[in-house]
Parts: structure tokens; C-alpha cells; sequence
């Protein structure tokens, strides 16, 4: 899994060689889920000021089972590959096709910024 940047010469990079690191804060539930809490408030003045008022100042994003176990590695430690190897031994074959299914959850999680990748 190659990605290209957007420089004139294009510089291949891997995805398993990076290291995912969270971005934003998180809890467990209940029954032992993952549940992300994105800020209500983006800017940061309103966040310092405004968001600890709010009644609720969290969006609330439950994970499944493998998306919590995909989270609760992204330590800043581990690469991809690492993560890839703790889901397919954890979950066998009910994770594959695993790597499509990690590059697509990693490309939401960076879109939302809820991760950011290092290592680029």
C-alpha cells in the first residue's frame, strides 16, 4: 500500500511503515467499546472557553469491536503493520480482506482528524 504525495517528483510511502497516533480524546463503555469524543467546538478559543459550559460539548462515536481493538493501538508506537498483525491474529479470518479494511479506516480517521500519522 503505496500513497504518493503531492510534491513534482512523487515519494512513495508506505502505510505500514506509519505510525498512527490519536488525536483526540476517548472513553470506554459499558461493554468494553471504544467511543471517540470529538469536540462540538473546533476553533480553539471557543474550545478553551466555551466548550467546558456546554451541557454536552462532545460528539459521542462508538466504535465496534475491531475499530476499538484498531484504537487502542494507535499509541504512537506501533505501525500499521504492527496493528495489522495484533488484528489478524485476534480476529482470524473475520477481518479480512484486512488491509482493505485498515486503509479505509485509517483514511476516515485522518479525514476527521481523530488520528495523525507519523513517519510521512
Amino acid at each position: 500500500m503505496d500513497l504518493e504525495t503531492k510534491d513534482s517528483a512523487p515519494e512513495k510511502i508506505n502505510l505500514l511503515e506509519l505510525i498512527p497516533e490519536r488525536n483526540i480524546g476517548w472513553e470506554k463503555d459499558e461493554e468494553g467499546f471504544v467511543v471517540l469524543l470529538k469536540p462540538k467546538l473546533q476553533h480553539p478559543f471557543l474550545q478553551k472557553h466555551v466548550l467546558s459550559k456546554l451541557k454536552r460539548p462532545y460528539y459521542k462515536i462508538k466504535l465496534d469491536e475491531i475499530g476499538s481493538y484498531f484504537w487502542e493501538y494507535c499509541d504512537g508506537t506501533r505501525t500499521v503493520n504492527d496493528i495489522a498483525a495484533g488484528l489478524a491474529n485476534h480476529f482470524g479470518e473475520r477481518i479480512e480482506p484486512l488491509y482493505d479494511r485498515i486503509a479505509l479506516f485509517i483514511q476516515s480517521l485522518e479525514k476527521n482528524k481523530f488520528i495523525r500519522m507519523k513517519g510521512r
